[in-house]
């Protein structure tokens, strides 16, 4: 019996589920009915990853889809990477890195240690990648890296949440220069940002980003630049020149189209948006009830 289907036998009865001891949460997994194969993490009634155990290719989650496209061109195509994940989640983008990149070495970061044995029980993590996982708040986890990998990092991914909102201490320049520690001369850092009309926020952490970072490019659909819905911003970040001469084609021919931004068209983007720091950072805007949650 395969993995999906002893995964599919548990998930569909009953909806594998557990509280989360330090937030209070309620994560759950449910079988996605329109892909076999396939499950939804659900934590707090907010959709936070999908994982299918078939196909780990198979990024459904267009924010995720973003992310995937950046892994894939960071460098040449099938060679193995050292990264980082900042949230763990079903842990969608590890499995990604392993199956692409196989003998990559990842480390993924996750607050809830409910959550992994969750995820660990009931969508196992291919026998041969190559991924441990740290227990702890990613700021924290962040700053405690062994020596070795300061300076070696090819991916830092930075996709925390706590239910459907950021941390605030997650989001500042001191945060970010730490993370760049971490990464190798031509390393890259990849955010997942949620913000709503406005872009207020994401225009904030456009802005960081800058200040960090030499080379800065956001992807985003074009409703959410003409800041009519909410959504997601990935944003990438490098002091080398991102290799993404193909990006804009890549994702314009994504289920939903969304266009790349950088350069002056960034610059105009941010706005005079001014620099997050630890003394001004907030949360994240939280999103409508109806737009990402799930009834149970």
């Amino acid at each position: 019996m395969s993995r999906s289907t002893r995964g599919a036998d548990r998930a569909e009865p009953e909806h594998p589920s557990a509280t989360l001891s330090k937030s209070g949460f309620h994560a759950r997994i449910e079988s996605d009915r329109y892909s076999p194969g396939s499950f939804l993490l659900v934590v707090d009634g907010t959709p936070q990853s999908h994982v299918d155990l078939d196909d780990p290719t198979h990024l459904n989650f267009e924010y995720v889809r973003r992310i995937g496209h950046g892994i894939d061109l960071l460098r040449p195509e099938g060679e193995a990477i050292t990264a980082v994940h900042l949230g763990g989640g079903g842990l969608t983008l590890p499995r990604y890195v392993a199956a692409t990149r196989p003998g990559s070495r990842q480390q993924a970061v996750e607050y809830e240690s409910d959550l992994v044995d969750l995820v660990r029980r009931e969508l196992p993590l291919p026998r041969d990648a190559q991924i441990r996982i740290r227990h702890g708040d990613a700021r924290e986890v962040l700053a405690a890296f062994p020596p070795g990998l300061v300076g070696n990092v090819d991916l830092l991914v930075v996709d925390v949440f706590s239910g459907a909102r950021t941390p605030a201490h997650v989001t500042s320049a001191e945060f970010y220069t730490l993370g760049r520690t971490l990464l190798a001369d031509d390393g890259m850092v990849a955010v997942n940002v949620a913000d709503g009309a406005g872009l207020a926020f994401a225009r904030g952490q456009a802005a960081t980003l800058s200040s960090v970072f030499e080379h800065v490019s956001i992807v985003l659909d074009s409703q959410m630049l003409k800041a009519k819905r909410f959504g997601n911003v990935v944003m990438f970040g490098s002091n080398s020149p991102l290799p993404f001469e193909r990006m804009p084609r890549l994702v314009a021919g994504d289920p939903v189209a969304s266009k790349v931004v950088t350069g002056a068209e960034l610059r105009n983007f941010i706005a005079g948006a001014p620099v997050v720091t630890d003394q001004t950072a907030v949360k994240s805007p939280p999103p409508g009830r109806s737009i990402f949650q799930i009834k149970p």
